[in-house]
């Protein structure tokens, strides 16, 4: 079922300050910009209903452009507001762009407790069917590839490829005795959302733990939901890894952030080692976890130069 929601924009321009950077396979080094401008394609909201006997799923959709699509899932415990640069410049390229609200966040509405990453991709292949345009090409961005990827393990009729952006990999060599995610990085990354800590404490885990030297943390002050991030995390710990590690079938970009602490260089061979020829790894420099405020024009530059050798 469709509920149009109020036109949010049309045509406006959005500035971003960003640290230019070119996209490639290795790491390169590039000039910052200060700003970018770009013109938005018509922006719209509506809902996806995934409501039956047993369960009540309502799903906030911010949609826009025209083409093939793409869908981005945000990162932990925050909103599909993240992206507007990344998807105006997509939906500028051509794409028709989708951005579902997590649970708790919007309009987006559902149970939230008692659920695994299933429960998630769900609502995304709902998404998706209710789009009607075939299979999509799916970006997680951070947390949100969790959900890309047990997506395409449930329902690789839905995906076309999967963009893994700032993505751990979820598994560590079988020589290495150690988890994938520091006990530091991890304490940073909860402690960046717990909105009862002073800003001055919580702008430190937010630089440690998700934007490159360099780059001011200030514009991921805002933009965090705790409920929906108690969710998500318990969601991920309630599915084994292997639920979802290896993608379906699907082919992947790995795109990495050269200085990402929860995803760090040294594990970044474990996905191309452990899925092969279906990964293509690219590096953005000079972006950490964050990325997305970070380097938003190279994020969409790789993003649908991906989507095109999948057309």
């Amino acid at each position: 079922m469709k509920r149009a929601l109020p036109l949010i924009c049309s045509l406006a321009s959005i500035f971003c300050p960003v640290y230019g950077a070119q996209t490639s396979d290795a790491q390169s080094t590039s000039k910052p910009s200060s700003r970018i401008e770009v013109n938005r394609a018509m922006e719209s909201r509506f809902m996806v209903d995934r409501g039956d006997a047993h369960i009540d799923v309502r799903i906030e959709v911010i949609a826009q452009g025209l083409g093939s699509v793409i869908v981005i899932l945000p990162s932990l415990g925050r909103g599909a507001e993240d992206y507007n640069v990344v998807a105006a410049l997509l939906a500028k390229d051509g794409f028709r762009v989708l951005r579902p609200q997590p649970r708790g966040i919007g309009a987006s509405t559902g149970p939230m407790t008692g659920l695994t990453l299933h429960d998630f991709a769900a609502d995304i292949a709902a998404v998706i069917e209710h789009e009607r345009k075939g299979p999509a090409v799916v970006v997680g961005h951070a947390y949100g590839h969790f959900v890309a990827r047990t997506l395409a393990t449930d329902r690789p009729d839905l995906v076309r490829g999967v963009v893994l952006a700032a993505a751990s990999a979820g598994k560590v060599p079988p020589s290495v005795q150690e988890p994938s995610v520091s006990p530091e990085v991890r304490e940073a990354i909860e402690k960046s959302g717990d909105l009862s800590l002073p800003d001055a404490d919580r702008l430190r885990y937010l630089q440690f733990a998700f934007f490159a030297p360099g780059h001011d943390a200030h514009v991921w002050l805002g933009g965090w939901h705790p409920e929906t991030e108690k969710t998500e995390n318990a969601a991920s710990r309630a599915t084994p890894v292997d639920e979802w590690f290896a993608c379906g079938t699907a082919r992947i970009l790995d795109l990495q952030a050269e200085n990402d602490a929860v995803a760090p260089r040294k594990f970044a061979g474990v996905l191309k080692a452990a899925l092969g020829d279906r990964v293509n790894v690219v590096v953005i420099p000079n972006a950490g976890h964050a990325l997305v405020p970070e380097q938003p024009e190279a994020m969409a530059n790789a993003i649908a130069a991906f989507a095109r050798t999948l057309q």
